[in-house]
């Protein structure tokens, strides 16, 4: 038996959650890992995993043993870019998740040079705004806003992203402009609103004036849970709509958009990288780390300015 390769499966089959998804990652049969797996429980004499047709659990005996061997791999993995970083550089595939916006706008447009720096790594970019499960997905990182509540990731905070609120000319032509956020909850007004997945339940708004905090669910039609189609039902004229400033910026400077709710801003999104703690050691998300806090500290366009 090859004890790095069964250690290697066990890491897999615990953090995916099962052996058809710790086969793909590792690039080998299902049949070969299951074998590995029950090679390593013989060698040891004890049962690491439990098996259900749906799931597979670790046995108490089985996560200590995870946690040696996610220690251990780590630093074999960081001795051999120690000694590789310095001749070739960072290489080898690195799995990203952002959403649609920050990828159009901010990460593809600088991603030109990063690729030049470093030419052997390849970066496999998901575009969504869903909520990835990291380890058993396979991610190596994401860019998420909001609070993280999944402790354990690491969590690098990127900044507090400034959104503004707007409109249509078009819808500003049929409904007037709204004068205070409680009336995006009333008869007069409708907002196009976002709502999260998989719950399906619309995200409140939140604004400030001075001391003065109101949370709005606004009403209105169109539900969406894509940045992209979001700002599209905007400039539609199906609601008021709250965007990332750098989002709607070009917009408000053609007049396709007009700002409204002057006096009340939106609440800041804090925006963080997040990781799992494994794969901090590898090479390839250390400059990719680097790279994108140096990135969006250079956009000023982006983040809540203070005052």
């Amino acid at each position: 038996m090859d004890r790095f390769a069964a250690m290697e499966a066990f890491v897999r089959v615990v953090e995916s959650g099962t052996f058809t998804k710790a086969a793909d990652a590792l690039g080998r049969p299902k049949a070969a890992v299951t074998r590995l797996i029950q090679q390593l429980e013989a060698q040891l004499r004890v049962k690491l995993l439990h098996r259900t047709t749906r799931r597979v659990t670790v046995t108490p005996e089985g996560m200590t043993y995870y946690q040696q061997a996610l220690r251990l791999l780590g630093e074999v993995r960081n001795l051999e870019a120690t000694l590789t970083q310095t001749r070739r550089g960072p290489r080898g595939r690195l799995r990203v998740e952002s959403s649609g916006t920050l990828s159009r706008l901010l990460l593809i447009p600088a991603l030109p040079a990063f690729c030049a720096r470093y030419p052997q790594l390849q970066i496999e970019l998901g575009v969504s705004d869903r909520v990835v499960d990291l380890l058993s997905d396979n991610v190596d990182c994401a860019i998420r806003g909001g609070a993280v509540k999944d402790e354990s990731l690491v969590a690098r905070h990127l900044g507090d992203l400034d959104y503004w609120a707007c409109a249509s000319p078009r819808y500003l032509e049929r409904h007037g402009p709204p004068h205070h956020p409680l009336e995006l909850a009333g008869a007069s007004h409708a907002m196009v609103s976002y709502f999260a997945s998989p719950s399906g339940k619309p995200l409140p708004f939140t604004f400030l004036r001075g001391a003065e905090r109101l949370e709005v669910q606004g009403r209105g039609q169109l539900l969406l849970n894509e940045t992209n189609a979001y700002l599209a039902a905007g400039l539609a004229g199906l609601g008021v709509m709250i965007a990332p400033r750098f989002v709607v910026e070009p917009y408000l400077a053609t007049g396709e958009l007009v700002p409204v709710l002057e006096g009340w801003q939106p609440e800041a999104r804090p925006i963080f990288l997040v990781y799992p703690p494994a794969r901090q050691r590898d090479a390839g998300l250390r400059v990719f780390i680097d790279w994108v806090v140096e990135l969006f500290a250079s956009r000023t366009n982006v983040w809540r300015r203070d005052g």
